[in-house]
């Protein structure tokens, strides 16, 4: 995505228009045409909030549905904000959580926030955001700080939030440090000034407390734009790393496009909506037009593009086509080395050898994949989780359908 940070000559309404795609909800849209009205007569941007809490080292393309928002105002002469929620991760966001989320190290934020910055880059204007920390306020605010922002709000305005409401219900516990996790990101709104701010649907409720504490202060409420939860490749849930079902955006272009091929037929309106820049006329005239195969292929393609490279988005569609369509074996495969000293007669245990090749992440993952007949030895499916496969070098293990390895004697 190229960078630019001149905004086009587009009017209030234009913008508006533009800003509109993809967005759930607009809280509220006559407040945005004022608040752009406002600041095309003024020549001041409007400052447009994103708050990311690192709470894990990487970013999918889930993430980017709301970073790609944040770059269209950008691109439209806005400044935006981006708030790396160092002490806001320490609580855990309770938003769709079940059971209270684990407290994180000052370390590991801060290294996932590193990693986070590196990720974006290649999705929003680093060179005109405005990156803040929210450790940066909150590690001074005092106990009678606390107390005050607490009075802001109601415990039954909080047990309103859905998520809290179906744990209280179930007799789930609801610790009350994550009572201040929306007053803490509503407080940040007050901090960085945000006439805008952007968030997940999910994040509905939190974003509206920024909205009321700033009108407690006699200040403009911010508008919200609510993203829609990009759906992940089961078909089901929300996309996320602890349930598998993600694409990473610093994912290899091989990997980045079988996962996209994988997504079923129905989600990819969606994707195209959510997660490219392709007009609506050509997404929906390749849709209505190619069979689904096509058409996952040139959203792929899209994808790939634009995290890698045209080149890169071609060479990982010709791979895909001769392996899976003309059923060869990939060009570029890993070797798997494996120690003679280590065989037992000649012959590893498959579970041992799925390990090593890094195909599953523990023994469980691995005993699971060959129950679910995922693997294959030189296209013989491996069943047995107790089998003993012999080796004599140059086999190709295969789990799944896009992990493969070439089994190297050492």
């Amino acid at each position: 995505m190229p960078k630019s940070n001149a905004a086009p000559a587009l009017s209030p309404k234009e913008q508006l228009e533009v800003l509109r795609r993809g967005v759930f909800e607009i809280a509220s849209e006559e407040e945005l045409l004022s608040k752009l009205t406002a600041s095309a007569a003024s020549g001041r941007p409007l400052r447009v909030k994103l708050g990311v809490d690192p709470t894990s080292p990487d970013i999918h393309l889930g993430h980017t549905v709301v970073l790609r928002k944040l770059r269209q105002f950008q691109d439209l002469g806005h400044q935006g904000v981006l708030i790396i929620g160092d002490y806001t991760a320490l609580v855990g966001d309770p938003s769709g959580a079940n059971k209270t989320r684990p407290i994180l190290t000052e370390d590991q934020v801060n290294a996932n926030a590193q990693t986070y910055l590196d990720q974006i880059s290649g999705i929003v204007d680093t060179s005109s955001l405005e990156i803040v920390r929210n450790g940066d306020w909150f590690r001074d605010l005092t106990f009678k700080g606390v107390l005050e922002l607490a009075a802001s709000m109601t415990v039954a305005r909080m047990m309103e939030r859905d998520d809290f409401a179906k744990r209280w219900a179930a007799h789930q516990p609801i610790s009350m440090h994550e009572l201040l996790y929306p007053l803490m990101q509503g407080y940040d709104s007050l901090m960085v000034r945000a006439d805008v701010e952007l968030g997940g649907t999910d994040q509905t409720f939190n974003l509206l407390v920024g909205r009321q504490l700033q009108r407690d202060k006699n200040l403009s409420p911010q508008v919200t734009l609510t993203m829609p939860i990009l759906v992940g490749l089961d078909g089901k849930d929300k996309m996320s790393k602890s349930k598998g079902n993600y694409i990473g955006v610093s994912e290899a272009p091989g990997d980045m496009f079988g996962k996209v091929m994988s997504i079923a037929d129905e989600l990819m309106e969606n994707y195209f909506q959510l997660l490219t820049d392709m007009p609506e006329p050509d997404y929906r005239k390749i849709l209505s037009a190619a069979n689904p195969r096509d058409a996952k292929v040139a959203l792929a393609r899209t994808i790939v593009a634009a995290y890698h490279s045209e080149t890169a988005a071609s060479a990982a569609a010709e791979e895909f086509d001769r392996v899976f369509s003309r059923h060869q074996l990939p060009e570029d495969m890993p070797d798997i080395d494996v120690k003679r000293a280590s065989l037992e007669n000649g012959a590893v245990w498959i579970i041992t050898l799925i390990a090593e090749a890094g195909f599953a992440a523990t023994n469980s993952d691995a005993r699971r994949l060959v129950a679910q007949g995922a693997v294959t030895i030189d296209d013989n499916r491996i069943e047995d989780v107790a089998a003993k496969v012999p080796l004599t070098g140059g086999e190709v293990l295969k789990v799944g359908k896009r992990r493969f390895g070439r089994i190297r004697l050492v």
